[in-house]
């Protein structure tokens, strides 16, 4: 059967440790509660100079910049992004995400 979300209304959670540096807002939008079984979709805004850590997915990432100006890093390289850019992230590769420091960032 096939859902909407809203994504204006959906529960926005704040996290940090972890994998975060700094605390960031989720929105999760699709996931195992939705009733999907491989594919997971949120919302997450950092606030300048806010990122994670570096790490790995077993599978693809694909980031869709909402706002603001981002940084998506592998061991090699350090690309800026901003509103509208797109961002593929290969299974297995070692990486991070934030914000610049002048900058939120939501993707």
């Amino acid at each position: 059967m096939m859902k909407i979300v809203e994504a204006r209304n959906a529960k926005v959670e704040k996290r940090s440790g972890g994998i975060f540096i700094g605390t960031v807002e989720i929105t999760p939008l699709i996931d195992t509660d939705m009733g999907s079984e491989e594919l997971r979709a949120a919302i997450v805004t950092f606030p300048p100079g806010t990122r994670n850590r570096f790490h790995i997915h077993d599978h693809e990432q694909i980031l869709y910049v909402l706002n603001g100006k981002g940084i998506v890093a592998t061991e090699e390289e350090e690309k800026k992004v901003t509103k509208g850019d797109v961002v593929l992230i290969p299974a297995g590769q070692n990486h991070w995400h934030g914000a610049t420091e002048d900058s939120t960032f939501s993707h």
